[in-house]
Formats: C-alpha cells, sequence, structure tokens
C-alpha cells in the first residue's frame, strides 16, 4: 500500500552525503474521522472515500516548504475508537494532527482523549511536540454536528492549532495543514536551540608609551616604528532579564512645549 500513495523520489538529484532533514507526522483520531483520506489527498491528490479500518502504514513525501526542502513521513494510525499502544506514535512523531469528523460528535469527543494523552506525554518526557486539531469532511456541512467554536475552544484549552478542512474537496487546504505542521516543527526547533551571549565592541584608547617600539635594522633594511592606537575590549550585552529601563526627559528649556520622552536600556550612552 506505500508504493500506492507514496511520491517517486530522484534520489540522483542530491548528493547521498547531505540527507534532507526529516518531519515526522502522526495522525490520530477515532475511526471513520478520514485519517487516510486526508493522507491520500496529500500524496496523490486524489479522493478515495472507502479504507481498511485495520490497516496502518508510513509514508514517505519530499516537500519544499517555504523553499526549504524536508523529509516529511506520514504514520496513518488504525486505532479503533480511541488511544492505544500510543507508544508506537509517541516517541516517533515531531508532530500530531488529531482528526475528527465535523459531522460526528463522537468522533470530536474521541479527540480529547487524544489531546489528553499528548499533553501527559508531553509532561513527562519534558519534550513539546506540535499538535495540531483538525476538523475534516467540510464538505458535510449541511450535517455538522460539531460547531467549529467548539473545535477553536477545544484547540486553545490544550494549546494546539485549529484547522478545519476537506479531504473531499480542498488539496490546498489539506496541503496546507501538513506544511503547517512541518513549520511548527521548525519553530520548536529554533526555540530549543542553546542562546548564545552577544557582544558588544568598545574602543578604548591605549595608555602612552613612553618609547616607541622599533625594530632593529637587520641586513641594511630600516628600522619601523609601530605605535598602537587603540584596543578593542568586549562587553557583554546584559540579558533580557537584567536589563533595566531608564526614560532619559528633554532639558528645562523645552518644558514649555511637550517634551518627548526616549525610553533605552541601562548601559547604553547618548551620543
Amino acid at each position: 500500500m506505500s508504493s500506492m500513495f507514496s511520491k517517486p523520489r530522484a534520489s540522483s538529484e542530491r548528493p547521498p552525503q547531505s540527507p534532507l532533514p526529516e518531519c515526522n507526522v502522526a495522525i490520530l483520531g477515532c475511526r471513520g474521522a478520514g485519517k487516510s483520506a486526508l493522507t491520500v489527498k496529500f500524496l496523490t491528490k486524489r479522493f478515495i472515500s472507502e479504507y481498511d479500518p485495520n490497516l496502518e502504514d508510513t509514508y514517505t513525501s519530499e516537500e519544499l516548504v517555504d523553499q526549504q526542502p524536508v523529509l516529511l513521513k506520514v504514520m496513518d494510525t488504525a486505532d479503533q475508537d480511541g488511544p492505544g499502544n500510543c507508544e508506537r506514535y509517541l516517541c516517533w512523531a515531531s508532530a500530531f494532527l488529531v482528526v475528527y469528523s465535523i459531522d460526528d460528535r463522537k468522533s470530536f469527543e474521541g479527540c480529547q482523549r487524544y489531546l489528553e494523552v499528548l499533553a501527559l506525554h508531553a509532561r513527562g518526557c519534558q519534550r513539546r511536540c506540535p499538535v495540531l486539531l483538525l476538523g475534516n469532511k467540510l464538505d458535510m456541512e449541511q450535517y455538522r454536528q460539531v460547531p467549529s467554536a467548539e473545535g477553536m475552544s477545544l484547540a486553545s484549552r490544550f494549546g494546539c492549532l485549529f484547522h478545519e478542512v476537506s479531504a473531499c474537496q480542498d488539496f490546498t487546504g489539506v496541503q496546507h495543514v501538513f506544511h503547517e505542521a512541518v513549520r511548527e516543527v521548525r519553530r520548536q526547533a529554533e526555540w530549543n536551540l542553546p542562546v548564545r551571549p552577544l557582544f558588544i565592541t568598545e574602543e578604548r584608547p591605549c595608555p602612552p608609551v613612553s618609547t616607541p617600539l622599533a625594530l632593529p635594522t637587520h641586513h641594511g633594511l630600516a628600522t619601523c616604528t609601530f605605535n598602537t592606537l587603540s584596543t578593542v575590549n568586549y562587553k557583554e550585552i546584559p540579558s533580557v532579564a537584567q536589563a533595566k529601563v531608564v526614560t532619559v526627559k528633554s532639558s528645562r528649556a523645552q518644558s514649555k512645549r511637550k517634551a518627548p520622552t526616549l525610553t533605552l536600556l541601562k548601559g547604553f550612552k547618548i551620543f
């Protein structure tokens, strides 16, 4: 089944020594929410309505997200009516799509159990993976059982993003959701990078030298004299937590008119 829906890849386009960065996305939700339909729509732009609900597989696709290539791996999970044997995707995925059908309130209630499992896992491992709550089957608007406001409220409660799409009709929306998961993973990776201290340079004149430095003459070469003018000292910028705000007002001569106010970080000079 993997060969049916995965996109062809040309390995000769990039050297083997520079592999693409990977992003693993697990699609969670109760049976009938449309997880497989979303996966196939994203990979092939096709809509297929009938799937084996017991079949679980992982698909791979090379994507270009914000002009940056990424190897996107999608796990189409096959949970029946709720979370079960979660370890297989909790330790594998770097982002999660939790899917429900807008015309099925039971699937929406099942999403809350998935979100609770993900929140508990994030607290236990101290690793935050982006989560997107996804209302599927937007084309079934006339049979809607879950208002958009309830989906947004649930997403806000668990601190995740919220989207509504139609795997049947809207490829652009489906693609946007998967790409947004990649963007969130990249943002999270940037936040986790160690912060390097910033430095500014400050030039100070050297103390006067009583006698200039001279090189001895060798083989008829003229004597060269070097005078050092200044040295560069590095001063660390105070961290945000230590920086104090100082308000500098205009002089009394300008007090007759409304004086502008300038806010600066303590430690910097005004020229």
